[in-house]
């Protein structure tokens, strides 16, 4: 008997079973309908943690045991006072954890949801246009697998709600090449000023909005920006859609009048009044997608990519091929590049699959086929014509507009950077000053026509030039004489004058020119021919 008694008061071996006995009540419990489960699990957890003896110090919701020199060291001190019974309520919100892990990211993303749920009708209306759509869903879901594990990391890191992992699903499907109307790019819809506001470059060589990990760092810096300003997830996400300044006019507007000020509440545009609402429908399909008939694609809750550092500028196709990775598939995951060739000094990593990853580091070291890098790029010293600057980097007019995506009818302004091939005697890679900041600006050809017209008395090439705003040289190469030289009253002289003013650049030779046109008398000019 005594030995018995001693097994059963003394704190090990009951401490050792205490794991055991919360799984086993947890399985039994589980197997009940979920308002008395809740409530049975709460009342056994406090029942198995009740049990003092069997506690270790120190561990979470057990008695604090005495520190008194002159208690016994394992006596637990009580909380005096009779017990009050745990109400459902109570026991529903307790935060019970569970003690398994996520089946897979969808569940990850479900023990996360934290926003309160908007009720409305254009909820419904919602729902009822995803689930109408089952092919749309299945390809946004497939496309946001490559994505979605980090985003509910970074979600989770920062304590934020899970529903905003869903919200690219509202903004771009998942795409991160989409761009809208207005000029808005990648996952999360930046609007180029919002996104330089949030340190995402834009230059010629890439475009961090569509950068995967900086958008999504931004979005959730202005998510919280947002939170922190309205104090509510509805209204922070009005205001991602619809603007801080408009949601905040909006807001005071209605408090001047005595009305609400809750998402439901406002004034919007139409857009914004369904933005939330088509949260909330994807965010009810992924809760349950049985109900809605929905399939969703399994994503397995780890990593779908990794980082890579590179130290050299790489064409993009030969990374592809050192990672065995697809070239779709590269793309996908390094969007921001949008040029054949990443620059190492601007984006010194790439996302590359968690098992390619090392596929590509060996290959990379392994390498011995010349450069990694095909293109570099080139600074145009003045303004040129894309013929000119063609010429100078050794490229055909048609291959330079279309490398650089350079429109018709424009001139390369100087300080412009272009994309140019790398010659065997150019080692460098391009500079971070390059590779930061690097823009390409056009200016409008000056579209002309052919005008002949009759020098004065005593008039010069030089006098003729001043006239017309023309540079001496090009009145002496058009009339095939020296620049010096003076022409007899009559003389028919050839001349290249603006055909449309609207389109020249507002420099002060140019603005001399169109007044020299609208000064000049019209008799003067006896025929002409576009050029």
């Amino acid at each position: 008997m005594t030995e018995l008694q001693q097994t059963f008061t003394s704190p090990s071996p009951l401490a050792a079973l205490r794991p055991s006995l919360i799984q086993l009540i947890s399985r039994l419990i589980s197997r009940l309908t979920s308002p008395l489960k809740s409530l049975l699990l709460a009342a056994a957890v406090v029942l198995v943690a009740g049990c003092a003896s069997t506690s270790p110090p120190g561990m979470p919701g057990d008695p604090v045991l005495s520190t008194s020199s002159t208690a016994p060291a394992a006596t637990p001190v009580y909380p005096t006072g009779p017990l009050s019974a745990i109400g459902q309520t109570q026991a529903a919100s307790g935060g019970v954890a569970s003690l398994q892990p996520p089946a897979d990211l969808w569940d990850r993303i479900r023990r996360g949801f934290a926003m309160p749920n908007l009720e409305s009708e254009l909820v419904t209306d919602r729902e009822q246009w995803y689930t109408s759509r089952p092919d749309y869903i299945q390809r946004m879901t497939e496309r946001s697998s490559k994505y979605l594990f980090h985003v509910v990391e970074e979600l989770e890191r920062r304590n934020m709600p899970t529903e905003l992992a869903l919200l690219p699903f509202i903004e771009s499907a998942f795409n991160p090449q989409a761009v809208s109307s207005a000029k808005a790019a990648g996952m999360w819809q930046f609007m180029p000023a919002t996104g330089k506001y949030f340190d995402l470059k834009q230059n010629a060589f890439r475009d961090d909005r569509r950068d995967v990990l900086a958008s999504t760092r931004a979005a959730l810096d202005y998510l919280q920006k947002l939170h922190g300003m309205f104090g509510d997830w509805h209204l922070a996400l009005a205001a991602y859609n619809w603007g801080e300044g408009s949601v905040g006019r909006a807001i005071a507007k209605n408090q001047k009048l005595g009305l609400g000020t809750g998402y439901l509440d406002l004034r919007m545009p139409d857009e914004t009044r369904l933005y939330v609402p088509k949260l909330q429908a994807v965010k009810n399909i992924i809760a349950a997608p049985q109900t809605y008939r929905a399939e969703l694609p399994l994503i397995e809750n780890h990593p779908y990519f990794q980082q890579v550092q590179i130290n050299r500028d790489i064409d993009v196709t030969l990374a592809a091929r050192l990672a065995d990775v697809g070239i779709a598939d590269f793309k996908a995951l390094n969007p921001a590049a949008h040029r054949p060739v990443i620059l190492a000094a601007g984006t010194p990593h790439i996302l590359l699959p968690w098992d390619n990853a090392k596929v590509f580091q060996r290959n990379f070291d392994a390498y011995t086929q010349g450069q990694y890098a095909s293109w570099t790029a080139w600074t145009a010293p003045t303004t040129l014509s894309v013929g000119e600057a063609a010429k100078k980097v050794g490229m055909s007019e048609a291959d330079l507009r279309g490398v650089n995506n350079i429109p018709p009818r424009m001139l390369i302004k100087a300080g412009s950077t272009l994309l140019v091939p790398r010659t065997a005697r150019m080692d460098d890679d391009v500079t971070s000053q390059v590779a930061d900041n690097a823009q390409m600006a056009f200016a409008p050809e000056i579209v002309t026509r052919r005008s002949t017209i009759k020098a004065r008395k005593g008039e010069t090439v030089a006098s003729i030039a001043r006239r017309y705003g023309l540079s001496a040289a090009s009145v002496a190469d058009w009339n095939k004489v020296s620049a010096s030289a003076a022409f007899k009253a009559g003389q028919q002289i050839v001349v290249f004058l603006p055909v449309k003013t609207r389109n020249v650049a507002g420099s002060p030779a140019k603005r001399a020119t169109i007044k020299a046109v609208r000064r000049a008398p019209a008799k003067a000019i006896v025929k002409s021919k576009r050029r």
